[in-house]
């Protein structure tokens, strides 16, 4: 393999299921500091922020602070600064939306009639309860007097616990085929986030590699930058998921646990 200056890393699925580590996770990330290499953990989750996602992986024992972490809503905050947003959404992330204008949310289950203004934009961050069909309907109309359509992520689906969960994904498809429209992503998969993610960094793509679940979003995404990529067989891997896939991982390991191991790094 050629020389790793840096590495990164999804969390859900990969580090973690459920927030929960997963086994060999902790040491494998210790290891990787201890070695030297620089660290960013890119996820596209979005019903925590940066400071709750790094409170409870620091809890859990992983090195790390909430300036390792770049996320979703991080990234759609620098991209969308100085826009008034409809956010549909399940979790509070507005801490880490700092610069965007939140109005008449597309989650409110009245009519605002203060605000009869339409958003610049109707945004969307990861699925829940909130995504009934009035909150999708008022985003709807939304873009029908011209807002545009982004999406944190459209990732159709991860995993918990409890098994694989329907993700934002889904419902992005279904506004951008309703409206007539095409979704800006501002999280994994797009050029953008990568970037951020290197310029964190100081690296080069050929000097990164990046470990994730999902082989398009995570791993075909960053190799198509000309960074190395990985994909672990935890969280949402599925087989049939990389046979369909639009290419091949650089490698493929069992888990994070094992990415010291690929590195050449001492446990």
């Amino acid at each position: 393999m050629r020389a790793v200056r840096a590495v990164l890393i999804d969390i859900d699925g990969v580090l973690t299921v459920s927030w929960r580590a997963l086994p060999g996770a902790v040491q494998a990330l210790r290891a990787i500091r201890e070695a030297g290499l620089g660290v960013v953990l890119v996820t596209n989750t979005t019903s925590r922020t940066r400071a709750s996602i790094a409170g409870t992986l620091a809890e859990a024992g992983f090195p790390v602070t909430s300036e390792d972490i770049l996320t979703a809503p991080a990234a759609t905050a620098a991209h969308l600064a100085g826009s008034r947003c409809a956010l549909l959404n399940s979790g509070d992330v507005r801490e880490d939306l700092a610069g965007i204008t939140l109005v008449g949310e597309a989650s409110d289950d009245t009519d605002n009639a203060a605000d009869d203004a339409v958003p610049d934009v109707v945004l969307i961050g990861g699925a829940g309860p909130e995504f009934g069909y009035a909150a999708l309907n008022r985003a709807f109309g939304h873009l029908q007097r011209g807002a545009r359509l982004v999406a944190m992520h459209r990732n159709l689906y991860w995993r918990t616990d409890a098994g694989l969960q329907l993700d934002a994904g889904a419902f992005v498809a279904g506004l951008e085929a309703a409206a007539g429209t095409e979704a800006e992503v501002t999280g994994k998969p797009s050029r953008a986030f990568f970037g951020a993610a290197l310029a964190r960094l100081g690296v080069e793509p050929g000097e990164a590699l990046m470990i994730g679940d999902d082989v398009e979003s995570d791993v075909l995404a960053a190799q198509r930058l000309g960074v190395t990529g990985v994909l672990v067989r935890t969280g949402k891997f599925l087989p049939e998921a990389v046979e369909r896939a639009s290419g091949s991982p650089d490698h493929v390991l069992d888990s994070f646990a094992d990415l010291p191991g690929l590195l050449g790094l001492a446990q």
